[in-house]
């Protein structure tokens, strides 16, 4: 897989910044003009793109009572059946160019996840830069050989995928000639426990499937995402809304518009921290040294006099003889009358 990836003006690769998605879903909660509110809010935070959902409640199930088709205990409870939850969840396709094109004009990269193969079409229509396969999709070959052939950079989630999902999803991609593919770590549970959150993988996969790595994190707050930077992660996704207390499907594990910003300061601060594996001092490193300690005169000396324990010692700061050379100039003589807070050297020792 390609170990450098653009999507529209930005570059990800290990050496880039982390490229960081606020991810949209339901929370524009059936009003255009709030989705358009959330892209302005996505923009502030300094994010680098916001991405939609691209579906209908159709082309992602059908309208069945069954109880396989039906939400179950937890978020979605209240909506009885997959049909109902998606009716209000989905993003119209009405909107969605425009919103791509507004996003770009205030400088953010717009993408979508398709989840049937005619979502693929209407994506690549309106020229979305990437496409994210969803963790629900990851077995779904069709969609995953339909959105490779399009060229365009593909983001897949892993989030219910065992080993040989994985494999296969990137087999399929390789067929096609798309190697430009970032994997994330994901756990498909809203909100996520921590502990189910497994970001040591992060490395592992990076290793593994020889790829760029990133985390899609349904977990409250910003350490897990933080702590996947720190583990190798380039790419950080999470649902983003303005505020909680709105309300909407997606609204109970989505960061707030000024929590969200606060998490990109910290992974800009973290990146800046996190640096490069060098032993090199920095400017203020060597600057820092001349507080170290070093060989000083502590009490005047007269020429010819010896050097003991009593006259010289190893102090702050630096300056002076390395303390390593303190049993060697000990029982040595002074070459001159030196008063203390002189900076111990060679030329001042004899013998």
């Amino acid at each position: 897989m390609n170990k450098s990836i653009k999507i529209g003006k930005k570059i990800i690769s290990e050496n880039s910044p982390v490229y960081i998605i606020a991810e949209m879903s339901g929370n524009h909660n059936q009003s255009f003009e709030r989705a358009k509110k959330i892209i302005d809010e996505v923009k502030k935070t300094g994010a680098d793109a916001v991405k939609l959902q691209t579906y209908t409640p159709d082309t992602i199930t059908i309208d069945c009572d069954a109880p396989a088709f039906h939400t179950g205990k937890g978020l979605w409870e209240n909506e009885k059946t997959l049909y109902s939850l998606y009716q209000k969840a989905y993003t119209p396709w009405e909107w969605q160019e425009e919103l791509k094109n507004y996003a770009e004009s205030i400088g953010l990269d717009c993408f979508s996840s398709p989840f049937d193969l005619t979502a693929v079409d209407f994506m690549t229509k309106v020229g979305m830069p990437a496409i994210k396969i969803a963790s629900y999709e990851i077995n779904d070959i069709p969609l995953i050989r339909k959105a490779a052939k399009t060229g365009k950079p593909i983001i897949i989630s892993t989030g219910i995928a065992y080993l040989e999902d994985i494999e296969r999803a990137l087999r399929t991609c390789k067929e096609e000639n798309n190697e430009n593919v970032i994997l994330l770590k994901c756990v498909s549970a809203y909100p996520s426990p921590y502990e189910d959150m497994n970001i040591k993988l992060i490395p592992n996969m990076k290793d593994t499937f020889e790829c760029v790595v990133g985390l899609s994190d349904h977990s409250p707050g910003s350490e897990v995402a933080l702590g996947a930077v720190a583990l190798g992660a380039k790419v950080i996704e999470k649902h983003m809304t303005i505020k909680r207390s709105d309300g909407g499907v997606d609204s109970e594990f989505s960061m707030e518009a000024e929590e969200f910003s606060q998490m990109v300061s910290q992974i800009r601060n973290l990146e800046k921290a996190l640096g490069r594996a060098t032993y090199t001092l920095t400017e203020k490193q060597k600057e820092g040294r001349r507080g170290s300690r070093s060989l000083y005169v502590v009490k005047d000396i007269k020429k010819g006099e010896l050097i003991t324990e009593e006259n010289v010692r190893s102090i702050r700061p630096g300056g002076g003889l390395h303390t390593m050379y303190y049993d060697n100039v000990l029982g040595k003589t002074a070459a001159s009358d030196y008063k203390k807070g002189t900076p111990l050297s060679w030329d001042m020792v004899r013998g």
